[in-house]
């Protein structure tokens, strides 16, 4: 899934090349992508771009005519991503037929399309007048980093959950989710089950400190690259996330993992749980 340091990539590159063209069209390809349904898309037809920013996962491209400004919002969810062209295809999107969710055309030929592999759908598109009008980026809690240590802790000590779960919540943290949480859980060496009501100041000082060096150091290595080499980028940074049963870079343990339903962790035993394995929860009661 695409999270805070991809989606401020993308963002960045969308504004350097959107900022101040027209859109010339918009195409939806699977209706239920779409979220909103007034105004229409097809409004979004004859707008300048404004800008490209970001709200925790979420795009926003904001356009504008003489009368309006409006906001074209998606969240990429778990396999959707945005695809660039320097030059549109010409072909008219044929709904159903293809991945691609939604495309727009600028009035150079360039242009993006939004496509969402597999077949579970949850790439959302909204088109409205404000970004706080989708309920799920008004909800937001604040960026990550733009939180000092006594700021993280106050969010985290909000509620008494595992710390892996607070860190994806994107009400108590916008941005971050199964992967960057992992990181910086390792980069901290905290046990991903850890209660947020149980940490001291130290632990939430070494929650910050990783915070905000694997999503800085992230964000970074995201700067300036074209959309296409972002997964990969991510990919090759993480050191323990998607790498169950290699040796971590930082011990030479095992990476371990424990699975869920629709998802799974990975952590460190030397580097987080003091050499304890933390069972599978669907098959056990979760060690701390």
């Amino acid at each position: 899934m695409p999270e805070m340091p991809e989606v401020e990539g993308l963002v960045t590159f969308l504004d350097a090349r959107t900022s101040g063209h027209v859109v010339a069209a918009v195409e939806v390809g699977a209706i239920s992508a779409l979220k909103t349904f007034a105004p229409d898309p097809a409004q979004l037809a004859g707008t300048t771009v404004r800008g490209a920013s970001r709200h925790g996962k979420w795009i926003d491209l904001a356009v504008a005519d003489d009368d309006t400004e409006l906001h074209l919002l998606v969240h990429l969810a778990r396999a959707g991503w945005l695809r660039w062209y320097e030059q549109v295809p010409a072909a008219r999107l044929r709904p159903g037929r293809s991945p691609i969710a939604l495309r727009l055309r600028l009035d150079d030929g360039s242009g993006f399309d939004l496509t969402e592999a597999g077949t579970r759908k949850r790439l959302a598109v909204h088109v409205v007048a404000a970004p706080e009008e989708v309920h799920a980026v008004k909800t937001l809690g604040p960026e990550p980093l733009g939180l000092d240590a006594a700021g993280l802790g106050a969010v985290l000590r909000s509620r008494n959950q595992q710390v892996k779960g607070a860190l994806r919540d994107q009400s108590v943290i916008a941005g971050i989710g199964n992967a960057y949480s992992d990181e910086i859980l390792h980069a901290a060496r905290t046990s991903p089950f850890a209660l947020t009501g149980s940490l001291d100041d130290e632990a939430v000082a070494r929650i910050h400190t990783a915070m905000e060096e694997v999503l800085g150091g992230a964000v970074a290595a995201a700067a300036g690259r074209p959309a296409a080499e972002l997964k990969d980028a991510k990919r090759s940074g993480m050191r323990v996330h998607g790498r169950a049963g290699q040796p971590c870079p930082v011990c030479g343990d095992t990476v371990r993992e424990v699975s869920f339903a629709d998802s799974a962790l990975q952590y460190c035993p030397t580097c987080q749980t003091g050499g304890k394995i933390l069972a599978d929860r669907r098959m056990s009661k979760l060690l701390r």
